[in-house]
């Protein structure tokens, strides 16, 4: 019996071992954050390529997006509304859209696991696409705005440019002077048509900056050289998570699977601080394919002094004010800027007080 005893226990020992593979990543935390699940992933794949066909010019339509296509029309704006618990400035973005309709569409990322109140407000009703969960110092705020990009790409063929704006934006000028400004941008880049005419190319407003003092760590939040060799450190670019995309942009965006197996991945948990991929993913992936058709800034204000916990300063009803919105669009570029943020929900009212004043009188 004894002798058998050695052999019994090594077969006991063969036998537990899958169920230590089991069990040990249950028992010990994980090194990395949350990653997207598969299912979400393989959802957008499906998504971004319906897209990708539809601005080459292989159809694709609208289908399964829950929006309509629309005939041809003049170029529009693409509002972008990325939002994980409600839409307070709604009658704000309203006012600001009225009588624009033919020029601009909306479309809404509400995160599905919140409880979001639903505006009233015409621009808005029907303008939310199927969404996924989303959260911070995870790769799921960079999946939110390509499906928004997407979803867009797929409804209106005359969608030229694309903001994405956050439920804590507000319009800082009138819906004419931002079209104008857009529209009307002095510094696009001439590019010669089929006829050899040469017309002027949309640019993208995007913050795209090289350097900044834990540049290096937030590279290596998911590990070291793990970025390699798509992302060299050389390439990797800091910006602000709003912007203003010129259509080919976008469809760049939704295009891409080289730089995204990057991005996707989840960062370790001891780099949390240092995780903010929705701020270096278009960046980085717009300066490594066409440089020259970004501003390399954006058109969103935003103040960072006194900011806490990674968020800016949050503006509250004592200081909402003409010269607050007139410091607010000033620039260190030749544009105004357009947007600001960040804002708290009870600011609505002073700011609906002031709007046909100052706000929209350009």
């Amino acid at each position: 019996m004894l002798s058998k005893s050695p052999f019994i226990l090594s077969f006991l020992l063969l036998l537990s071992l899958p169920l230590l593979f089991f069990l040990v990543p249950r028992i010990l935390p994980p090194k990395t954050l949350p990653s997207i699940p598969d299912p979400d992933e393989m959802d957008d794949l499906a998504l971004f390529r319906r897209a990708t066909l539809a601005s080459d010019g292989g159809g694709g339509g609208g289908a399964g997006t829950g929006i309509r296509r629309r005939p041809p029309s003049p170029p529009k704006i693409a509002f972008l509304f990325l939002t994980d618990s409600d839409l307070s400035f709604a009658p704000l973005w309203e006012k600001f859209f009225k009588g624009h309709g033919r020029l601009m569409n909306v479309y809404v990322h509400a995160d599905p696991a919140a409880r979001l109140h639903l505006p009233p407000t015409p621009s808005f009703r029907g303008r939310f696409i199927p969404a996924k969960a989303t959260q911070r110092a995870a790769p799921t705020l960079i999946s939110a705005a390509r499906r928004l990009l997407a979803a867009a790409l797929l409804d209106d063929r005359a969608n030229a440019f694309f903001a994405l704006v956050s439920q804590h934006c507000i319009p800082l000028h009138s819906f004419r002077f931002v079209y104008h400004a857009l529209l009307t941008d002095a510094g696009a880049p001439p590019s010669s048509t089929s006829g050899g005419r040469l017309r002027r190319r949309h640019r993208s407003f995007i913050e795209i900056l090289s350097s900044d003092p834990i540049l290096r760590d937030r590279y290596n939040a998911r590990g070291r050289n793990v970025m390699l060799p798509e992302v060299p450190f050389e390439r990797f670019r800091l910006g602000s998570q709003f912007f203003i995309l010129a259509r080919r942009h976008a469809v760049l965006v939704v295009r891409d699977r080289r730089l995204w197996k990057k991005f996707r991945m989840p960062c370790l948990k001891s780099m949390k601080d240092s995780c903010y991929p929705e701020e270096h993913y278009f960046p980085t992936l717009l300066d490594m394919q066409d440089p020259s058709g970004c501003t390399h800034y954006t058109l969103t204000r935003v103040n960072w002094t006194g900011s806490v916990g990674g968020h800016p300063h949050t503006y509250r009803p004592p200081e909402i004010s003409g010269d607050l919105i007139r410091e607010l669009r000033k620039s260190n570029s030749t544009y105004s800027y357009l947007f600001a943020r960040k804002f708290s929900p009870d600011c609505l009212d002073p700011l609906l007080e002031i709007a046909d004043t100052i706000i929209f009188r350009d």
